[in-house]
């Protein structure tokens, strides 16, 4: 019987230059890894108004883990752009701020806004997840309640006094200026007569640029020796403010005084210049889109979901904030990131990544994922942020209640915004009614 020529018995000869029907094949070739991105500079310049960084949107669309080279500091850094991907980082425990302390990393400015010995910015858990429950007790719902209605009423004696000086007058000067000092002033402690002098450093605190570095160091002492005298006279003198709340864990050795002084600042720097700038970025915003402000005033039960689409469209601050440092090797949106690196998160490109906000350039108050990342993700997730929601709430409602026909006076392009600072925010708010 012919034999079925894709068939050998068992009988035929072997062709002796075959291999071994049982033989292995040569195993493939490992995968090349892709080479590493280029390091690019990225001077992070002032920006008009509140458009986005270009810089930013390139690498969101082109190269969203990507490595960057800062005005200051050495070597390089990874920069994450992607949503997704800052969760990860910002949420992974293999990524430690702790490990930044001592590193001469490429940065932003030459001086650190907070301590790097002490605080919640420069640690990891567990030692963070103590700090922030010391803080949270100041930051309750219960206490936000009770601050509410103080700070309707100082929006109030505010807006009172802009409709007396008249039209135009500065939105700026008369509401989101004096508005978040007096309220982070109550909520930290600080006596009104002595908060004209803690207000002039926030500023230079977050500031950047050629010139800023003794600015700054001048204003991190000076706010250093404010914050330890406060803390001591809250020792001696008891009240259930966030001072007070600080001192008393100091002296019950829960955290050490180079903690509280460090928390005490971090808060008021947030609470007070970040919040001012932010909250009129909000404000120019509604005014430069009045269908928006129109809505607002006829619904105004639609407030709360605005504000977290303000926060979300707002760009709230020029560059990145603290890095972090891989402690062992990672993979994030396909790029290898290896341990010791550094590695910085872009908030602001994600909360305009179109993948998770269609349309993103668009402020709509009917989105239907309000998940931004305006305060961060993960275990150092701003604390402040209710109070920051409810500050935001305050100021627009008021103005919308007290001003109906409140708008611009002057062209959106010619009012003026803040220059070589971290944070964004206009410098003055012109408007007329």
């Amino acid at each position: 019987m012919p034999l079925d020529p894709t068939t050998t018995p068992a009988s035929a000869p072997l062709d002796p230059t075959a291999a071994p029907a049982s033989a292995p094949l040569d195993p493939a070739p490992a995968p090349l890894a892709p080479p590493p991105p280029p390091v690019r500079f990225w001077p992070v310049d002032d920006l008009p108004a509140l458009d986005p960084d270009p810089f930013l949107d390139e690498l969101l669309r082109e190269e969203p883990v990507s490595r960057i080279r800062l005005p200051y500091g050495d070597g390089y850094a990874w920069l994450v752009t992607r949503y997704e991907d800052v969760r990860l980082v910002t949420a992974d425990p293999r990524f430690s701020r702790a490990r930044v302390v001592g590193r001469d990393v490429t940065t932003m400015r030459p001086v650190p806004v907070a301590s790097q010995t002490a605080g919640l910015q420069y640690i990891d858990p567990p030692r963070h997840s103590l700090l922030r429950r010391v803080v949270a007790r100041a930051f309750t719902g219960e206490s936000m309640r009770r601050l509410r209605p103080l700070a309707e009423r100082r929006a109030a004696e505010l807006l009172d006094g802009m409709a007396r000086a008249g039209a135009p007058a500065d939105l700026m000067e008369h509401l989101h200026g004096p508005f978040p000092i007096a309220v982070i002033r109550d909520f930290l402690g600080v006596e009104e007569r002595d908060w004209h002098r803690w207000a002039e450093t926030g500023e230079a605190l977050l500031s950047a640029g050629a010139g800023s570095e003794e600015r700054a160091k001048e204003a991190a002492r000076a706010t250093r020796a404010r914050i330890v005298e406060l803390l001591r006279r809250r020792r001696e003198e008891p009240r259930e403010d966030l001072a007070g709340v600080l001192a008393r864990s100091a002296a019950a050795g829960e955290i050490t005084d180079d903690e509280a002084i460090s928390l005490a600042i971090a808060v008021k720097v947030s609470g007070g210049h970040a919040v001012r700038n932010n909250s009129g970025s909000m404000m120019y915003a509604l005014l430069t889109h009045p269908d928006r402000l129109d809505r607002l005033r006829r619904e105004p039960e639609l407030l709360p979901r605005a504000v977290e689409e303000l926060f979300r469209y707002v760009p709230h601050r020029n560059g990145v904030g603290i890095p972090r440092v891989a402690t062992e090797d990672v993979e994030v949106g396909g790029r290898l990131i290896r341990a010791g690196d550094v590695v910085y998160n872009a908030y602001v490109a994600a909360n305009r990544d179109p993948e998770v906000f269609p349309d993103p350039d668009a402020l709509d108050f009917d989105r239907e994922n309000r998940a931004h990342l305006a305060f961060g993700h993960g275990p150092h997730h701003c604390l402040a942020a209710g109070m920051a929601r409810m500050e935001a709430e305050v100021m627009i409602g008021s103005v919308l209640a007290r001003f109906p026909g409140i708008r611009l006076a002057v062209p959106a392009e010619e009012v003026e915004f803040q220059r070589q600072g971290l944070i964004r925010g206009p410098r003055t708010l012109p408007v007329t009614w």
